[in-house]
């Protein structure tokens, strides 16, 4: 069973930048889709960004797109998110899950995911 952990949210002044991370325990990441997803208050749980197996590409929501990028260290068994230019419209709890079924923009298509890191930006 996969488990994922996200960590590094925090309070952040627009436009800051933050890493966040998604460590991956009991099985491997390598031959699986990443995805981040991030959930504000009152709203539906939304696609960030995701990326695919080897790094091989990686996919963007046009709201995020040129301020953050995803990555991954599969020896590490780890995925990040780089958040730069950060706005107050991005205050979300953000989460990471693996192993989509079908496309990687859709929520219900991935099986594993973690439990949330809050990323809270204030002008």
């Amino acid at each position: 069973q996969v488990q994922l952990v996200e960590s590094g949210g925090r309070l952040v002044q627009a436009g800051g930048s933050l890493r966040i991370s998604c460590a991956a325990s009991g099985g491997r990441l390598s031959s699986s889709t990443m995805g981040w997803f991030r959930q504000a208050l009152g709203k539906e749980r939304e696609f960030v960004s995701a990326i695919s197996w080897a790094s091989s590409s990686t996919y963007y929501a046009d709201s995020v797109k040129g301020r953050f990028t995803i990555s991954r260290d599969d020896a590490k068994n780890t995925a990040y998110l780089q958040m730069n230019s950060l706005l107050p419209e991005d205050t979300a709890v953000y989460y990471c899950a693996s192993d989509p079924r079908g496309g990687y923009d859709q929520a219900s298509q991935y099986a594993y995911w973690g439990q949330g890191t809050q990323v809270t930006v204030y002008s």
